[in-house]
């Protein structure tokens, strides 16, 4: 059996996918009948937010034992969890060397890279030997997990250079560290947003990158593992943006149905005011209505096209913003790009509608005698609908990105409700112009 077979079958991961489905009440007693071994792994496999809430419900001696048995940087996420008032406590536990780590760790936003890295790595002085440097990685070994890379610090703690293991294995043992190390070495700033710092691995590819603060002084390091969480936190909450809310701040079960309501109800009252003006676009062209009831039949038809391609639009650029894939200076071409692709689409969807219409077979009766007409109506606006919406869509983030503004709130749901308006407008101009004189 595989690794990854022997991992997806164990107790741990078992529990893991019931874990969200469990009362406070039942997480406690079940962790607390987790066997020694079992409990250390399973309570490591946790994320700071449910660390959090055990450590709420243990009593005093546990409390002291877990918090004591994490990292620095997973100790400094629990305590920022915590309420206010027992933050204190929980620093009070904790040695005090450990403490003015987790005290430095506490001074950054969990969001920055001074949140997110370890203040345990391995350093040595420019002057040790190679030889002497094995000696004291195996020491360190002992109090550093995991060790990917050696960093090379001056007496004021000023990052010098860096090697892997690999390359300090291989050096010849009379070797100094300022002969073996890499001196041009890639740093993350401490207060550098976390969404760049992922960008930042995925650029440069490494398993670790060193924490520097503004005078250079080295303060920690970030992992790849850290990253994979922010990754997943990042897309989680665009995903959550895109489907038309604010993002939540815990897992859906987790949530309280108040909250949950307090995240929804502002986009949903602020679509559903746009959605007002849809009605308002109704009245002004109730007259045409009343002579061509025939034409109401195709509402629904175009806007909902014009809303799909502008959420199609939007998801895209969003997600292309995201990955750096395109620029702000890029809008001029994406324009242009959507402009023809938005033309293509809504002529597809304009040759289906009008084939519809065309060869239906009581056509004079469904859509009056002037069908042909009714037809070309349907087939132009849905060209004009289609290509606003691509336009729009595409055209929404780069607005919201240059006034420093989260794209991803262009939600798929507002874009709709903008195209809707503005397609009742296109669909009833077009009728104007084509059906005047015969069933306008």
């Amino acid at each position: 059996m595989s690794e990854i077979d022997t991992q997806e079958t164990s107790p741990i991961a078992r529990l893991l996918e019931t874990w969200s489905h469990l009362t406070a009440e039942e997480k406690l007693q079940t962790f607390r009948s987790l066997p020694a071994g079992e409990s250390e792994d399973f309570f490591l496999a946790l994320d700071a937010r449910e660390h959090a809430a055990l450590f709420q419900d243990f009593n005093r001696a546990e409390r002291r034992l877990w918090l004591r048995f994490l990292a620095p940087d997973d100790a400094a996420d629990l305590i920022q969890e915590l309420p206010e008032e027992l933050r204190g406590e929980a620093l009070a536990m904790i040695d005090e060397k450990i403490r003015r780590e987790i005290i430095a760790l506490l001074s950054y936003r969990e969001d920055e890279a001074g949140g997110l890295m370890s203040p345990r790595f391995v350093r040595v002085r420019p002057d040790m030997l190679v030889a002497e440097a094995l000696r004291y990685v195996r020491q360190q070994a002992l109090f550093v997990d995991p060790i990917h890379y050696i960093y090379v610090l001056d007496s004021n703690q000023r990052l010098l250079g860096v090697l892997s293991l690999r390359q300090l294995f291989v050096s010849p043992a009379e070797k100094r560290m300022s002969e073996v190390m890499e001196d041009k070495v890639v740093t993350i700033p401490d207060e550098m947003d976390q969404e760049q710092v992922g960008r930042m691995f995925q650029q440069h590819r490494f398993v670790a990158l060193p924490v520097v603060d503004r005078e250079g002084l080295m303060q920690g390091i970030v992992t790849l593992d850290d990253i994979l969480d922010v990754s997943q936190e990042e897309a989680t909450e665009d995903i959550q943006k895109l489907g038309g809310q604010e993002a939540l701040d815990a897992p859906y079960p987790q949530v309280p149905l108040p909250e949950m309501i307090k995240k929804r109800a502002g986009w949903l009252m602020l679509l559903f005011v746009g959605e007002m003006f849809t009605a308002t676009a109704m009245q002004q062209f109730e007259g045409e209505i009343e002579k061509a009831v025939v034409l109401a039949l195709f509402i629904p038809l175009i806007i909902s096209s014009g809303g799909n391609s502008g959420s199609q639009a939007t998801t895209l650029i969003i997600r292309s913003l995201a990955l750096r894939e395109l620029r702000l200076s890029d809008w001029r071409r994406v324009m242009g790009r959507e402009i023809l692709t938005g033309v293509s689409l809504g002529g597809i969807l304009a040759a289906i509608g009008m084939v519809r219409i065309l060869l239906w077979p009581n056509r004079a009766t469904a859509y009056t005698e002037h069908y042909a007409l009714v037809a070309l109506t349907v087939g132009l606006s849905l060209i004009g609908v289609v290509l606003f919406g691509s336009v729009v869509g595409a055209m929404l983030p780069f607005l919201l990105r240059s006034l420093k503004l989260d794209p991803a709130s262009a939600s798929a749901p507002f874009v709709a409700t903008l195209v809707d308006v503005t397609g009742l407008v296109i669909y009833f101009s077009v009728a104007r112009m084509l059906l005047t004189g015969t069933l306008l």
